[in-house]
């Protein structure tokens, strides 16, 4: 390579997102329980939705994606012009670092929080700062003394991924109200869903002016595939964000599927509800066998184990079942195991497996 040639300074030290494995040598016919997808897919009318886009595949999509933000207002209750779309909610974080964060900024996110955070801080020149958690909760308290001069951004996840645990509202609005003046909280929803009754921060985002909110499609609507987010913001900040978004960076297809599933809400109740019954399930199974967890609100369990050398060993001994879940060194969880809430079967397949692994079954 010519040395001439150099990237901005601080990106070769982002290390590669590692996503969930999805494959295993040697072992046929996997279940994927890393990637916290929704079993069951997306509804049939996102299909149908789908397969209708095939007919303007020629068409470049809307500049505005006016359709699917006032389908998401509509379903929310919110106003349509202080919504973004973007390529799952991971282009929204990047959005808000790309434009509120810089060389000399600071970032702060929680222990265990989801890697993009840091991953775009860097991206964008600033400097991401770990803030630790209390017992794999965010500690609104830390989170406040850590804040400086030089912070822009301050990113939890509510539930977090990959604890599964979550704070109170009134939690989130006193760190919304204890940041500093230049700082913007960003409460990232991607499991709003999954709790029942959760608005995710939208009634903070209206009455305050430092929060903004991100939601994705890849979750409990099933459209992980497709990769279609939103954010919802102050009218500033969304102008600010929009003014860096490409014009085209939704499809046809993204955005009348997400539009069908958005509509749809009959649907996520469904998932939800099963969700809320296999999780329940799941942990308690675990716990039978001498695997505890932390109470989940999202759709996956974090299972922990005795030491780092326990939880690999028996991620070995699934893999070789042909069950698939997530190590999560990489979040300073190396003790612990991530599993996605399958269906029934396979819900009571890992739970099994584990019982086998300790050998109580």
């Amino acid at each position: 390579m010519n040395d001439a040639i150099r990237p901005q300074p601080g990106i070769m030290d982002i290390a590669l997102y590692q996503g969930g494995k999805a494959h295993v040598s040697g072992v046929a016919n996997v279940v994927k329980l890393s990637s916290n997808e929704n079993p069951f897919g997306p509804s049939d009318k996102a299909k149908e939705a789908f397969a209708k886009s095939v007919h303007q595949l020629h068409r470049y999509p809307s500049t505005d994606h006016a359709a699917l933000r006032q389908a998401i207002a509509e379903t929310h209750r919110l106003d349509a012009r202080r919504i973004i779309c973007g390529v799952g909610s991971d282009e929204i974080i990047h959005f808000l670092c790309q434009a509120y964060a810089g060389p000399g900024d600071e970032v702060l996110y929680t222990e265990h929080g989801f890697l993009m955070y840091k991953i775009s801080a860097m991206a964008a020149g600033a400097t991401p700062v770990e803030v630790a958690e209390r017992e794999r909760t965010t500690d609104v308290d830390a989170l406040l003394a850590a804040c400086s001069e030089r912070t822009k951004l301050v990113f939890i996840a509510n539930p977090n991924n990959p604890t599964g645990t979550m704070i109170s509202a009134g939690e989130v609005a006193r760190l919304a109200r204890g940041l500093p003046p230049q700082a913007i909280l960003v409460l990232d929803g991607a499991y709003a869903e999954y709790v029942e009754g959760f608005d995710a921060g939208l009634s903070l985002v209206e009455a305050m002016p430092n929060v903004v909110m991100t939601r994705t499609f890849s979750k409990i609507y099933g459209l992980g595939g497709l990769r279609i987010g939103w954010g919802y913001g102050p009218q500033a900040i969304i102008d600010v964000l929009n003014r860096i978004r490409g014009p085209f960076n939704l499809s046809n297809t993204q955005l009348e599927t997400a539009e069908a599933a958005v509509r749809d809400q009959d649907y996520v109740a469904k998932c939800r509800a099963e969700n809320a019954r296999l999780r329940h399930w799941l942990a308690e199974a675990l716990a039978e066998v001498g695997v505890p967890s932390d109470t989940s609100m999202a759709n996956f369990v974090l299972a922990r184990f005795a030491s780092t050398e326990e939880a690999e060993a028996c991620d070995d001994y699934l893999q070789g079942q042909g069950l698939i879940v997530r190590r999560v060194a990489s979040y300073n969880l190396p003790h612990c195991l991530r599993i996605t809430v399958g269906d029934e079967a396979s819900c009571r397949r890992i739970a099994y497996a584990v019982g086998q692994f300790k050998g109580l079954k």
